[in-house]
């Protein structure tokens, strides 16, 4: 079962996609519903500033090392979603502690980092 948010019409929905035999069921969940996050690995600090993929996609590239200090705005991962390159920046300025690695794949809401 794969959780995804869809945009009709300019309103949003949350849906849960389950394929079965080669047919694709689908059944709609409220639009109030949030989509819950993936819990972050031990690697990752749970104090500080949670840095999530806004999208699901795949780790292209962790833009800064492990433990580096970043500033507001500093690109620190690139999230490849529908083959578009999307650069995620630190939402506030401190340490990096990222809870993902190169070539992850990861759901909206998932745990990409902490700033402390």
């Amino acid at each position: 079962m794969r959780k995804f948010n869809i945009k009709v019409n300019g309103k949003s929905y949350a849906v849960e996609v389950e394929e079965a035999e080669g047919e694709v069921a689908i059944a709609q969940a409220p639009a109030q519903a949030a989509v819950q996050s993936t819990p972050a690995p031990a690697a990752a600090s749970a104090s500080g500033t949670a840095v999530n993929a806004p999208m699901p996609g795949l780790v292209l590239k962790l833009a800064v090392a492990n433990g580096a200090t970043v500033k507001k705005g500093d690109k620190i991962v690139v999230l490849e979603a529908m083959k578009m390159e999307n650069d995620i920046v630190a939402p506030a300025a401190g340490v990096i502690t990222f809870a993902v690695k190169q070539g992850d794949t990861v759901e909206t809401g998932a745990r990409l980092a902490s700033i402390n």
